[in-house]
């Protein structure tokens, strides 16, 4: 069989293709885009990273030398300026008042509160020239504001051109109008008032304005109590301030930038014993009585007999402490405990108190009063010329005799001077000389030398009330001890406070002592009851329809106190009601009137008649309906009605 021919089958496979092994021509020519062998994906061949990196280094190295010389640009050249412009963008801190403590009567009616105020201040760097691009700046702010703050423009303009300082205050305690009007200001023009700024700061108000200005005192332009309660109570009243820390830009408070606070704690709310309504009555009688008499001026003490309380302490003239600017500076104390006077007459009961305590003598004894009684240096009277009385004890303060009182208190001692230490004593006791316990800024002890010092008339003169001298609360706390059965409560005015956690704590119970016994007590009551109710008596001015009235007139000689010499005279009553179960005492002193009688029972009888009726029907005590079982007045008489 004959062999394939060879050459033919080659010949075949060039025409179909290639041929097993063979290489095609794009292989050969080390390219083209054929697929590579056995189908794959064609390897990737990376480009050169070097260039690339090398600009990335060159970039960064530009952009720290930018920030390195800004750097030192902020830090070095222009540090200066920049610390300006940070100090107009800044933290400030303002102090937070504390809201005061109200002030309240017995039955919590307000007698000092606190309102909403504010002080107006400024940042006089926000006013410089460079901060306004204004050279009077601070005299155009000192325009606008002048009428608002009711301040001189002068003035103003100084403080906020004060240099070296952040703060300054313009004016304190403006009304929220004011700062409104204000406010207004500053919003159409920023550049003038942007660094004019308000700091909340409560005001002082007192609704019922002159009513125990006197004891409440007012409160000065730094919100510090100034006189009365408001400063003998600051610390109480006061509180303790806070503060908060903020930022602000251009004069204004950035919101988003936080604050940080500290609370204000407020101060305790104070109750005083004062009965709103028996203050007003005692204000208006002596008020009423010091302008009808012409005279220097007055004060009425109210006061309960049995727990010392002091329900009214009026004085005239007083002065309105929401706007002192209008009164006299000398007007500003409590001259019912800062007055010292000599009290006349009503002091006898002291002196009836020691002679019937010592057994020395009884309601009933018998005194012969002559027209003039030689002591000492001089001959004593009394207060009208008579023929010779012949009294009981009773009629001797009935009558309000000085030569009868002089002849009892005589009795004291074997000798003058052991006479004078019993009597000393006592006074003492009723609290002649000391402290009345209410604690008031300038509170007087009055005064009281002591037995050994007591000049040749002083010995004869003190008995009756001349010699020495007292405040109106001591004068009426001597009554309310006879009131009271013979012991002495303490005076007081404050009732109880209320703190800012809302606990109330009523006050410490006052001091008591002994004076003298119950029986003496009541007996001179009684004795006290003849000055009113008998004919013979020299205080019947003060009867009460329907109640049993225990009192006692005063005219005393007068020491002026700018001259040292006698002028004029002092116009008292005191007592208390009923006078068989006593419940009020009440005190009237009027100092040297001018105008119509000067005798403690026309000037002060009324006074006390009409506070003494408005304190009873106040306070609903009713009369007792028991008769008064009276002390005869005049000697060998079983009685005297």
């Amino acid at each position: 069989m004959p062999r394939p021919v060879q050459q033919g089958s080659s010949s075949n496979t060039s025409r179909s293709g290639t041929s097993q092994g063979a290489r095609p021509p794009a292989a050969r020519r080390g390219g083209g885009s054929g697929p590579p062998r056995g189908g794959g994906p064609a390897p990737l061949r990376l480009v050169n990273p070097r260039p690339r990196l090398r600009l990335v280094a060159v970039a960064l190295t530009l952009v720290m030398l930018a920030f390195t010389a800004r750097l030192l640009q902020v830090q070095a050249v222009d540090a200066s300026a920049y610390a300006d412009k940070a100090a107009v963008n800044r933290y400030i801190t303002v102090p937070l008042a504390a809201e005061r403590g109200t002030i309240t009567a017995r039955d919590g009616s307000a007698l000092a509160s606190t309102v909403d105020a504010y002080d107006i201040t400024a940042d006089p760097y926000l006013l410089t020239p460079e901060q306004t691009k204004s050279k009077d700046a601070p005299e155009r702010a000192a325009e606008l504001l002048a009428p608002l703050l009711h301040k001189d423009r002068a003035e103003l303009a100084e403080k906020l051109s004060e240099p070296d300082t952040r703060y300054v205050v313009l004016a304190r305690q403006q009304t929220p109008q004011t700062w409104r009007q204000i406010k207004k200001l500053k919003d159409s023009k920023p550049d003038v008032l942007a660094g004019i700024y308000q700091e909340k700061h409560a005001k002082r108000v007192y609704p019922n304005k002159e009513l125990a200005a006197p004891v409440l005192g007012f409160v000065n332009s730094d919100g510090k109590g100034g006189a009365g309660l408001e400063a003998m109570l600051n610390d109480k009243l006061d509180g303790e301030n806070g503060k908060i820390t903020y930022a602000q830009s251009g004069g204004r408070q950035v919101p988003t930038a936080g604050v940080r606070e500290q609370p204000a704690r407020p101060g305790s709310d104070v109750e005083l014993t004062l009965d709103r309504d028996i203050q007003w009555s005692a204000q208006q009688a002596i008020s009423d009585q010091v302008r009808k008499s012409h005279a220097d001026s007055g004060y009425v003490i109210v006061q309960d007999t049995r727990t010392g309380q002091l329900l009214g302490m009026a004085s005239a003239p007083g002065f309105d402490p929401n706007d002192i600017r209008g009164a006299k500076v000398d007007s500003f104390g409590n001259p019912a405990v800062q007055d010292v006077y000599e009290p006349g007459s009503t002091s006898k009961v002291m002196s009836m108190a020691a002679v019937l305590e010592e057994g020395k003598a009884t309601p009933t004894t018998a005194v012969t009063v002559p027209n003039r009684l030689k002591r000492a240096d001089r001959a004593f009277a009394d207060d009208i010329d008579h023929p010779t009385w012949h009294l009981t004890l009773n009629g001797v303060l009935a009558k309000s005799s000085n030569i009868g009182t002089i002849l009892a208190t005589e009795q004291l001692g074997k000798t003058q001077k052991q006479a004078n230490k019993v009597l000393y004593r006592y006074l003492r006791k009723f609290g002649i000389g000391r402290p009345t316990g209410l604690g008031f800024p300038g509170e007087t002890n009055g005064l009281l030398a002591r037995p050994g010092k007591w000049s040749a008339s002083q010995q004869y003169t003190i008995p009756f009330g001349q010699g020495l001298s007292l405040n109106a609360v001591q004068a009426a706390s001597i009554y309310s001890t006879i009131a009271n059965g013979g012991e002495r409560i303490e005076p007081t005015v404050v009732r109880g406070t209320t703190g800012p956690d809302g606990r109330y704590r009523p006050a410490e119970p006052p001091e008591k002592r002994r004076v003298v016994s119950e029986k003496t007590a009541r007996t001179l009551a009684r004795m006290l009851e003849s000055v009113v109710s008998d004919m013979e008596g020299t205080g019947t001015t003060a009867k009460i329809p329907g109640y049993r009235v225990a009192g006692k007139t005063g005219t005393a000689n007068r020491v002026d106190p700018k001259t040292g010499r006698y002028h004029g005279y002092t116009a008292s009553f005191a007592g208390f009601a009923p006078a068989d179960e006593p419940r009020i005492t009440v005190y009237c002193a009027v100092q040297n009137p001018k105008k119509g009688s000067y005798f403690g029972s026309d000037v002060c009888g009324p006074v006390y008649k009409k506070v003494m009726k408005f304190s009873l029907k106040t306070l609903q005590i009713p009369p007792t309906g028991a008769k008064p079982a009276r002390f005869p007045v005049l000697a060998g008489k079983d009685r005297n009605d």
